[in-house]
């Protein structure tokens, strides 16, 4: 999940799509007194929000000339992409949208989407300091089509309090997916209601974004070399393997509700010894007050791999004025001053090696619990294709993997069922 400030989601519904449709088109948002207005969807709850309005009033404040209005939008990051879908089809959309950078692709279709590789290639910072991961995120064909907003990778928070108790010894860098699942059966106590894992069990990307580490690391890919098919059939049904031991050992607890809320607060409650997650949950987990560590994801190779799931900023075209406006902000929300205040409050990873070397997030990296694990596995860290397939690929591995929790299909049944219908998906020509 991308992937990843915390991925809640809040399903538009017909009367608001009804709504988008009566608006009317863009206007060029310059008021009588020459202050262009620009509107932000920034899908943000909870602590980052509050980070994000924040930096919006800093921003107006030290830019007279520009209005950022971040009251709109009405939906979370995690319906962001059918929000924009409707508003785009209706004619009405923001100037700038937090889109995840596994919905670019979809969404840069749009002849709306503004180009943003000159200003950022050529602008501050320079774009060689923006981490891979994070070029890789917001390029669509070669071409920047988004700023990075958000960045990310994934790791194992355990429990330390946990794993005293059931005198199992903590886990170790370079560990085995064997070894996870052996821990988490030995972790798991039912008589006082305690898991050894968890797994997002409705099927949407933050159910899939989690299996793609372990389909890398055994040599798979998400789209097969020629295009045509997903490139994970084999590697995806041992991963699943893996899921299906944990089921059949009931060491895993599967959330059934979107967002993963529930999950956490089985480890935030101490009834959880392992949940792999990202930074944007450590702020959480320290106000909770849980003894934990953090350690790199196993491997079936014993190769160091991860994903990372970088969000964007994504500006549309509402005419010439607003758009200069709508880059004027997002280069701003990118510049290491900015980016720290906002990593930090929101649990990010900085998005530029210049970030890394403020003192402010610096003391922020010392003071923090794990925070340099995540950081370093930047280093091994893949992000999904930016392709346009990729929604359709995810809904159905989504589907697969909570077939497979819910021990209703084996994972080879669940992954043929998968490439039926991502293959299809690809085969459509965009």
């Amino acid at each position: 999940m991308t992937r990843a400030i915390p991925r809640r989601r809040l399903v538009l519904g017909a009367a608001a799509a009804g709504a988008l449709a009566g608006c009317a088109g863009p206007s060029d948002g310059v008021g009588s007194d020459g202050r262009v207005t620009v509107e932000l969807w920034h899908g943000q709850n909870d602590t980052a929000r509050k980070a994000v309005e924040a930096l919006v009033t800093e921003f107006n404040r030290t830019h007279p000339r520009i209005r950022v209005d971040s009251s709109g939008g009405g939906v979370l990051a995690d319906a962001m992409l059918q929000k924009v879908t409707a508003a785009l089809a209706a004619g009405s959309y923001p100037d700038i949208a937090y889109v995840f950078g596994s919905d670019l692709a979809s969404v840069a279709r749009s002849p709306r989407v503004v180009d943003l590789t000159s200003a950022l290639r050529d602008g501050s910072p320079p774009w060689n300091s923006f981490w891979p991961p994070v070029r890789d995120a917001v390029t669509v064909n070669g071409a920047v089509r988004a700023a990075p907003a958000a960045l990310d990778s994934l790791a194992v928070v355990y429990n330390r309090k946990l794993f005293r108790q059931a005198g199992i010894p903590f886990p170790e860098a370079g560990w085995t997916w064997d070894a996870f699942v052996d821990t988490a059966r030995r972790l798991t106590d039912s008589g006082r209601g305690v898991f050894g894992t968890g797994w997002p069990g409705t099927g949407d990307e933050d159910t899939v974004w989690r299996l793609w580490p372990m389909i890398w690391d055994l040599g798979g890919d998400v789209v097969a070399a020629d295009g045509k098919g997903i490139g994970f059939a084999r590697q995806g049904t041992r991963a699943l393997e893996t899921l299906a031991r944990l089921a059949h050992d009931k060491s895993v607890y599967i959330d059934p509700k979107t967002g993963s809320e529930q999950m956490y607060q089985v480890f935030l409650g101490g009834r959880m010894g392992m949940v792999a997650t990202g930074p944007w949950q450590l702020p959480d987990i320290g106000a909770a007050k849980v003894d934990y560590g953090v350690v790199p994801l196993p491997s079936y190779s014993g190769r160091p791999v991860t994903i990372s799931g970088p969000d964007t900023w994504t500006v549309f075209d509402n005419g010439s004025a607003r758009s200069r406006a709508a880059v004027e902000f997002v280069r701003w929300m990118v510049q290491p001053s900015q980016d720290a205040r906002w990593d930090i409050s929101a649990g990010g990873l900085p998005l530029t090696s210049a970030t890394g070397r403020r003192a402010e997030w610096r003391r922020h990296a010392r003071t923090t619990t794990g925070l340099d694990v995540f950081t370093a596995a930047l280093d091994s860290a893949r992000v999904r294709p930016v392709h346009a397939a990729y929604p359709q690929i995810s809904q159905a591995l989504g589907e697969a993997i909570v077939s497979v929790l819910l021990r209703k299909d084996s994972p080879a049944q669940a992954v043929r069922r998968c490439a039926d219908q991502a293959d299809a998906a690809l085969l459509i020509p965009r």
